[in-house]
């Protein structure tokens, strides 16, 4: 039946709803498609179950009044099982004559883009290889040993002081890098797995919690570079003015949180030192705490014990908290250098509501492949583009999925971008200094 603009969330059990006329992502039909998703031509209603979702509220509600076929098939590595849930939110269908693309979408580079996917799986690329995540981890848990072991053999002097720092910074680091592939659910076949050993590195060995990282980071996957729905862009406008368009219209608003024009000067100081050990290390507390997530403050608290009760007898009180801070200072600049150099030179505005291909490809893009850069830069994460476009495929196949996508980015004519490990690092400045004169000309000339 058809349905007035500017009448309620519809609600009906099973497929027996009834048919949606609607034209997605318009304003003028009110509540029906800002509470409302669609799935292959279904429509779910998500404004009761956005707070139960077990990827966080917020990256669903962030498709809303979309289509979010794409990102669904992307997510989720048990489709079946999860549809089954889905039939109580399903309260329709389009109309036969409605289209299956909204107008912002290229039609042909996400139709092909799902044959690839279908491709892709056909040739076992979704399954991983156990034996190499457990070595990684093997590698992470030895390198963890080692740090300890030079300091109770060789003494506490300067030079095991710092060597140990060092080999502390590597296993957080490279932790890091492995609980990603346990958040993303692209190791094991099934999700428990998965959560196990996510709780278990992001939590044991780094002092985190998974549900923080699981708020975050899905978010950013779902609409990346995307003010006010990805927060990895959050420190726009406070600290920084991220892409050109977001800092001319900031400069045309005469906002001036920071002197942006020298952003990329004081980038040094606020951004690679201090992210981990003056803002997430106590964020993360306050996180878990306020969302009473006490099962992640378990896991976190056995990561503090450990490393206390292991560093304190040997380097006392004073000197177990110089080593924790050196290692995170360390850790801090490692990770954001290597975060960064992915997206922030990309394009940043607001959300456009393109396909899932241009989404991604214009927020990412990749670093050349070398045995080293696909150690250093998050786990094979130098190939930001192949992962953001398969999240759940295991990082050890990235590079042979990499010539496929470049062939179907040709064909479109969407730009895919792959640069040294160095100038990827050095274009992080470079934007930051472009964003920054592009606001203070807005500023003063707008």
């Amino acid at each position: 039946r058809q349905i007035p603009p500017g009448s309620p969330p519809l609600r009906a059990s099973g497929r027996a709803a009834c048919t949606i006329y609607c034209t997605w992502g318009q304003t003028v039909l009110g509540r029906i498609c800002t509470q409302n998703l669609r799935i292959d031509r279904k429509v779910y209603n998500i404004s009761e179950f956005i707070r139960r979702h077990p990827g966080g509220s917020r990256v669903i509600s962030h498709y809303a009044g979309q289509d979010a076929t794409d990102p669904f098939v992307a997510f989720h590595i048990n489709k079946g099982l999860v549809s089954k849930y889905m039939n109580s939110l399903l309260i329709g269908e389009l109309a036969p004559e409605q289209p299956s693309f909204e107008p912002t979408k290229n039609k042909e580079l996400t139709n092909e883009f799902r044959e690839l996917r279908a491709t892709v799986e056909r040739m076992g690329l979704m399954k991983s290889n156990h034996l190499f995540f457990l070595l990684y981890l093997l590698h992470i848990l030895l390198l963890d040993v080692a740090a300890w072991l030079i300091l109770w053999v060789f003494g506490t002097s300067f030079v095991t002081f710092l060597l140990s720092a060092v080999l502390l910074s590597i296993v957080q680091a490279q932790a890091g890098w492995l609980q990603h592939d346990f958040g993303h659910l692209s190791v094991f076949g099934t999700s428990t797995w998965n959560h196990l050993l996510h709780h278990f590195i992001i939590g044991h060995l780094k002092g985190a919690p998974a549900s923080w990282w699981n708020h975050m980071h899905f978010q950013h996957h779902a609409k990346p570079n995307c003010f006010r729905k990805d927060p990895d862009i959050n420190m726009h406008p406070f600290f920084f003015a991220l892409g050109k368009v977001l800092s001319v219209e900031l400069g045309k608003q005469k906002k001036k949180y920071m002197p942006y024009n020298h952003q990329h000067k004081y980038f040094f100081l606020i951004g690679p030192p201090a992210l981990l050990p003056l803002y997430f290390q106590w964020y993360v507390f306050y996180f878990v705490i306020q969302r009473k997530k006490w099962v992640d403050l378990a896991w976190m608290v056995t990561f503090y014990a450990r490393i206390f009760l292991s560093y304190v007898p040997l380097l006392g009180l004073k000197g177990f908290l110089g080593l924790f801070f050196v290692v995170r200072f360390l850790e801090s600049n490692w990770f954001v250098w290597v975060t960064q150099m992915n997206h922030i030179p990309m394009h940043i505005d607001h959300d456009r509501n393109m396909d899932w291909v241009s989404t991604q490809l214009q927020a990412t893009c990749n670093v050349h492949k070398s045995f080293f850069n696909d150690w250093f830069s998050g786990g094979h994460l130098n190939f930001q583009i192949e992962h953001h476009l398969f999240p759940t495929m295991p990082r050890h196949n990235y590079h042979k999925v990499a010539p496929l996508v470049q062939s179907l980015c040709a064909k479109h004519g969407v730009e895919y971008q792959s640069k040294p490990l160095l100038s990827a690092f050095a274009d992080i400045v470079y934007s930051l200094k472009e964003s920054g004169q592009l606001w203070l000309d807005a500023y003063l000339h707008q």
